[in-house]
């Protein structure tokens, strides 16, 4: 058995307004075989940018409140809502309230998703 404490995981900011930490997978010293698992806080107007990956994933609103797009379809979303989200299809997150929004995410098959990394290139 493996546990992973939030507070240990590796925080990395993103220019888009959001801190991400992953628990399991990708960077994570707990690796699974098939699937990645993290935790996300969005400030006010933050947001996932749009992007598309292989991956099917799910985003799940721990607290607060936003508005999420897939593909051609947006809705608003609030704490206790889980978005599934096929693979290849277009997708954005984006914090439309006043507050912090927390969310997690899993995604299958793991690996690092290529956004990551372009992201970061904005930082340079």
């Amino acid at each position: 058995m493996k546990i992973m404490q939030l507070e240990d995981a590796e925080r990395t900011y993103f220019p888009t307004g959001r801190n991400t930490r992953v628990l399991i997978g990708a960077h994570s010293p707990v690796q699974a075989e098939n699937f990645v698992m993290g935790y996300v806080e969005l400030d006010p107007g933050g947001s996932v940018p749009m992007h598309e990956h292989i991956q099917e994933e799910v985003y799940y609103i721990v607290e607060g409140a936003g508005a999420i797009e897939v593909g051609d379809e947006t809705r608003e979303v609030r704490t206790g809502d889980a978005i599934y989200i096929p693979t290849n299809k277009p997708h954005c997150l984006t914090n439309t309230s006043e507050k912090s929004m927390t969310m997690m995410f899993v995604y299958s098959p793991g690996g690092t998703v290529k956004h990551w990394a372009e992201e970061q290139q904005n930082l340079r």
